[in-house]
């Protein structure tokens, strides 16, 4: 989990647009982030299994 600091740190614009980098919006967590959704792999296969996606389901059972 990223700290508060951290989390307000990279929600302000950067410098220059090469600094920027993709977060999970709902951790904060900076690897394996989809851009369709904005969130983590971790956090969209919880939101997934719960079924607060809308069009996705398990591939297969």
């Amino acid at each position: 989990m990223a700290r508060k600091a951290m989390v307000e740190k990279w929600k302000r614009p950067k410098k220059y647009k090469v600094r920027e980098y993709t977060r999970c919006s709902i951790c904060g967590r900076v690897h394996s982030v989809y851009q369709e959704f904005g969130i983590c792999r971790v956090c969209f296969r919880k939101l997934a299994n719960e079924g607060k996606l809308p069009g996705v389901r398990k591939a297969s059972w």
